[in-house]
């Protein structure tokens, strides 16, 4: 279930990427925080677009101790809806909460090793991965989520006790890679 690159207990890749609110974000712009989540994201994927409530609602949860960072590494010349652009106008019809990022390179991704969106990566204070997968088992309808694998993970990762569910399988729509 594990990425090529990014294994459990490995370091975050580190990033220096614009975002739609006018900032450029790195790793280090988020160390007073105990946890950092990095999801990649784009904004016309549906899988993205149903969880989109749920990111907000998680950031709103957990804003004191915890941030979530939305990157979008997606191919724009194939995929115009996921232009730097199109993501501004998304991230202010939707009120994002938290920083969307832009990798026009996509090496941030390779760096990850993230194939889906929205694929997520929780990390701990050191900045080291202890979950990675997806973000609860019923994309299509939050009311009958049976297991919020990123909310526990969440929960144990700030009481101090072991992941249970360190991954899950990804689901969601692949990253559109450059050709």
């Amino acid at each position: 279930m594990s990425t090529d690159t990014l294994k459990i207990g490995s370091k975050a890749p580190d990033f220096n990427l614009p975002a739609v609110d006018g900032n450029t974000y790195s790793l280090n712009s988020f160390k007073d925080k105990e946890a950092l989540i990095v999801i990649f994201s784009c904004n016309h994927c549906p899988y993205v677009r149903a969880y989109e409530d749920r990111i907000i609602q998680i950031q709103n949860d957990y804003k004191d101790k915890l941030q979530i960072v939305a990157i979008n590494s997606n191919d724009t010349k194939n995929y115009p809806e996921d232009s730097f652009e199109e993501m501004i106008k998304r991230a202010k019809e939707k009120k994002f909460n938290f920083p969307y990022l832009r990798d026009e390179t996509q090496e941030i991704a390779k760096a990850y090793g993230a194939t889906h969106t929205p694929e997520i990566f929780l990390f701990d204070k050191e900045r080291k991965l202890v979950f990675h997968g997806k973000i609860d088992d019923n994309w299509q309808e939050p009311e009958k989520v049976k297991t919020p694998y990123l909310r526990n993970a969440i929960d144990e990762l700030l009481s101090g006790k072991a992941i249970s569910v360190p991954e899950t399988f990804t689901i969601g729509c692949t990253i559109k890679w450059k050709t």
